[in-house]
Order: C-alpha cells, then structure tokens, then sequence
C-alpha cells in the first residue's frame, strides 16, 4: 500500500519540475529524503539462546563485546528482557536484542507476546546450527505478519574447523560452506 504522504511529495516535486522551478523540485526532493532518512526502523534480532544475537547486535553497530554500551554476552543466558540498541551512524534504526525462544523464561508458545513481536519492523533470526523448529516458527509469523526477514548463520566457523577435523586431507572449506548455505536455502 503506496503511503499518501508520498504520493503528495511526488506530486510536489513533479509539479515544481513541470514548471521549470528546479529550486521548488530540490527543495521537496531534500525534505522527501530527510523524511525518508528519518523514518525509524526497528530491527529485532531473534532466535535461540546461545546463538550469538547479542555479539551479532555488537556487530552490526560495529562495537566490540566489551565496549561501554555494548550488548552483554556470556556463556550463559544473558538476555532477559528485550533491549533496544541504537544504531551509532544511523540514528532512525534501533537494533533490538531479544530474549532467546523456547526457555523456560520465554517458551515458544508465550514468546510472541511476552516480547512484543508485532511491534518490530524487521527481523534477523540467528541460528548457530541447523535450521530448528523455533527457527521455522519465527519465521511463519513473520510471514503472517507481511514482515521481512534474513536469517542469519553463526559460529561458521566452529562447523568449519569441525568438518576440517572429520575430514583432514578431503576437506574443502569452499565445499562446506556451499552445503551450510544450500541447507539453509532450502529451511531443512
């Protein structure tokens, strides 16, 4: 559905060029990308716990895990409760580092609710293994929802020195990572 705001700012800017006012046509064109560079985005970044959601939230602000306003990591659960993360270069997208599905804090039945899902704009899901189950559910009410998604696969690179270890002189690095994307592709 086309917003009528920018449908007006359309307008605006093709009147202006139509009657060779170039300064007109700018002047919409600037306030037609200044709102547009300042509508927020809300990116929620979901999944397990343990699948590395916080340290992806550090990365993608481009912040280490032990900087002053940087997502907490740990061995254990550490996120318990959704935490909001602006962006540092872009001030409209906030990153929103949610609790792990399907613990017993946030079981997979309640975890739509008890985080406020429908709320989110965006959404990344971390997985650091194989597609689960709480992988393809997060997705099918995102769907629902006519949201967008990416998934994202973590710890590569612990499968990789793994299948390296398996392998030894048979091993392809290039080979691997093929399989793990093709695996993903196809949501098995």
């Amino acid at each position: 559905m086309e917003d009528p705001t920018d449908r007006r700012s359309t307008e605006d800017i093709k009147e202006a060029l139509e009657s060779n006012n170039q300064a007109l046509a700018a002047e919409k064109i600037r306030e037609y990308l200044d709102k547009e560079n300042n509508t927020p985005l809300n990116i929620a970044v979901t999944g397990e716990t343990g699948t590395g959601k916080s340290s992806f939230v550090n990365a993608f602000r481009g912040i280490d895990d032990g900087d002053e306003g940087a997502a907490p990591i740990g061995c254990v659960e550490t996120t318990s409760e959704v935490t909001s993360y602006p962006h540092p270069n872009f001030p409209s997208v906030t990153l929103w580092d949610l609790p792990g599905v399907g613990t017993t804090k946030f079981p997979a039945k309640k975890y739509l609710k008890l985080v406020g899902f429908e709320r989110f704009d965006f959404f990344i899901i971390i997985s650091d293994t194989r597609f689960r189950e709480n992988d393809v559910k997060l997705a099918q009410e995102i769907q629902k929802m006519k949201k967008e998604f990416y998934f994202v696969r973590s710890k590569i690179d612990n499968d990789l020195r793994n299948e390296e270890r398996s392998q030894r002189s048979k091993f392809n690095a290039e080979r691997t990572l093929k399989q793990i994307r093709e695996y993903c592709i196809q949501g098995k």
